[in-house]
């Protein structure tokens, strides 16, 4: 393989067709370009330049050379300018995953503060349980994942986000259970919404009653944070969501908070990305947002 240095002097000397010029740009002496130039010659096996009264001009061999190599360093510019791009985020790419509640009840705001910051930068969203957002970024197709705590995985780093608290709620119908202390195993005699059972939300339920001796049998299972809410504010039944996410129903009367017996443990969102595999600088800025203090 030839010296990429002398490629560089001979596409110079070509562009300015001046050996003089070539070398102000390089800043090197004439005499080491004519050098690097016959160095090239004798290494390629053919004549490059013709001297003229003017400076130099290509040989027809020197031509083909000259096609390729002005290629290569047209690609070499542009690979610079998107890497500037990319500095200056005025473009480039996050792929975020998580749970259609997590983005919407959470991932929503930063999203919205990320894009009037960095309008350039196109956001993608990828909707799916914990362990699909766990496959999605083992297999490159996020760069980012956004799940409920706890999370074990020696793959993956987590950084802690806002901490969060899950409550059981009812729409107007069950109004009552949110006036007195109401024990597990009463609440079980009233029908039960869930999320899915492969969520971690329902399997988090399911371990709270499971430690208190008593089986979740629920009667309706939903696929999104806003069916549950729906569907209790109708009186189908008691959802079991994120307070924080229903702060709106709860404060208008639309959805009540059942007092129960028993401690729920809040939980942490966690943002989580490969160990060993560094974000790209979009990337990386979104993360920075959502550690920022007040996340």
């Amino acid at each position: 393989m030839v010296n990429f240095e002398l490629y560089k002097v001979f596409y110079l000397t070509a562009k300015t067709g001046s050996l003089s010029k070539a070398a102000k740009e390089l800043y090197i002496t004439q005499p080491s370009v004519s050098h690097s130039i016959k160095l090239l010659e004798d290494t390629l096996g053919l004549q490059l330049f013709a001297r003229t009264s003017k400076g130099v001009e290509l040989t027809k061999e020197g031509a083909v050379l000259f096609s390729y190599i002005e290629q290569a360093y047209n690609f070499i510019s542009l690979a610079e300018e998107k890497l500037s791009e990319l500095r200056n985020f005025s473009s480039g790419e996050i792929k975020i995953g998580g749970s259609d509640s997590l983005c919407k009840h959470y991932l929503l705001p930063f999203l919205e503060s990320f894009h009037v910051q960095y309008p350039h930068v196109q956001i993608n969203l990828v909707h799916g349980t914990t362990p699909e957002i766990v496959k999605h970024l083992k297999e490159g197709k996020i760069d980012i994942g956004i799940v409920r705590t706890p999370i074990l995985d020696d793959q993956l780093q987590v950084r802690e986000g806002i901490t969060i608290q899950d409550c059981f709620v009812t729409g107007p119908k069950y109004r009552e259970l949110s006036l007195g202390k109401v024990s597990l195993a009463k609440l079980l005699t009233y029908p039960i919404i869930l999320f899915s059972s492969n969520s971690s939300s329902r399997k988090f339920v399911t371990r709270l009653f499971s430690e208190n001796g008593l089986l979740l049998e629920p009667e309706i299972e939903l696929g999104s944070v806003d069916l549950l809410i729906e569907f209790a504010k109708i009186g189908f039944g008691v959802s079991f969501v994120t307070k924080e996410f229903v702060a709106k129903e709860l404060a208008d009367g639309s959805l009540f908070e059942v007092n129960i017996d028993a401690t729920i443990p809040s939980t942490k969102i966690g943002i989580i990305t490969l160990k060993n595999m560094p974000l790209s600088t979009a990337a990386s800025a979104f993360v920075a947002e959502l550690e920022s203090p007040g996340s």
